[in-house]
């Protein structure tokens, strides 16, 4: 009998204030669980504005301490009372001035996994992230959760297919990708890439990504956030382009296998051959 995941993810607009962002997430939580979600995925910096579209000091506040800040304390909480494992994309403070763009991940129980800290880092109008961000140093884990194991990949990551690849050697079966991309830039990219590297490394991925325009600059943020399967298959229908949505969908994690024996894309790698993709 094939393995059926429930996954959720979650899209949605600026509120405004931190207290309020955080409040609509533990509501979505709630309601993805009550749908019978499993596993459930926020957008990029989830709790704040896109704040890299301008550089700006100020905003250094939104950071804090993962796992120990209170963020992912509240939300282990709420991880614990629903039995959902949470990906919670975050702004993390190492220490005064060491700062990642981080995704912790909760099991069902509550308890703290791990992090994944985004490796690629763009600097670019409207994505002003090096200010704001040094390049992740954690590798690319694959979490070992109560629904199986799981990735994470965010935003700028997915241009670039070796952590994709790395992800699938180390088991992931689902892997999330949390962004904040706008419509005139990357709209033509949002529904291609992640598809592609679905079926490349043969795992389900989920993809999110925020709505709305907010203050600090012309960036129209497009949602359309999604599930696919190893086939690039999307798994029911794509969300909203404007709206705030909860997507929650079934996986058969039984496909993984069948496309897995029909393709054999691990077996037939060629290590050997790629030295020079590491080369500087």
């Amino acid at each position: 009998m094939s393995r059926v995941i429930r996954a959720a993810l979650f899209q949605t607009a600026w509120t405004g204030d931190k207290e309020s962002m955080i409040q609509v997430h533990e509501q979505a939580v709630r309601d993805a669980a009550a749908q019978g979600a499993q596993v459930m995925c926020f957008q990029e910096l989830f709790y704040g504005p896109y704040f890299c579209q301008v550089q700006d000091p100020e905003f250094y506040a939104y950071a804090e301490s993962v796992p120990d800040g209170p963020i992912v304390e509240r939300f282990q909480r709420l991880a614990r009372e629903h039995g959902i494992v949470l990906v919670l994309p975050m702004y993390e403070e190492e220490q005064p001035g060491v700062l990642y763009n981080t995704a912790a991940v909760i099991d069902a129980d509550g308890s703290y996994l791990g992090k994944y800290r985004k490796t690629h880092i763009p600097q670019v109008r409207g994505f002003w992230e090096k200010f704001y961000f040094r390049p992740g140093n954690s590798g690319w884990p694959v979490f070992d959760t109560a629904v199986g194991k799981v990735g994470v990949y965010i935003c700028y990551d997915r241009h670039f297919p070796e952590g994709w690849r790395a992800l699938g050697l180390e088991g992931a079966e689902i892997v999330f990708n949390p962004s904040a991309t706008s419509r005139g830039l990357s709209g033509y990219l949002w529904q291609l890439e992640q598809p592609a590297a679905a079926v490349a490394n043969e795992y389900f991925v989920g993809a999110i990504n925020r709505v709305g325009v907010e203050e600090w600059g012309d960036n129209d943020f497009y949602g359309t956030s999604y599930f696919v399967d190893p086939e690039a298959q999307f798994v029911g229908e794509v969300a909203s382009d404007k709206e705030t949505e909860l997507v929650v969908r079934d996986l058969d994690m039984g496909k993984l296998r069948e496309v897995r024996d029909r393709w054999q894309f691990y077996r037939d790698r060629a290590p050997g051959a790629y030295s020079p993709l590491t080369a500087p």
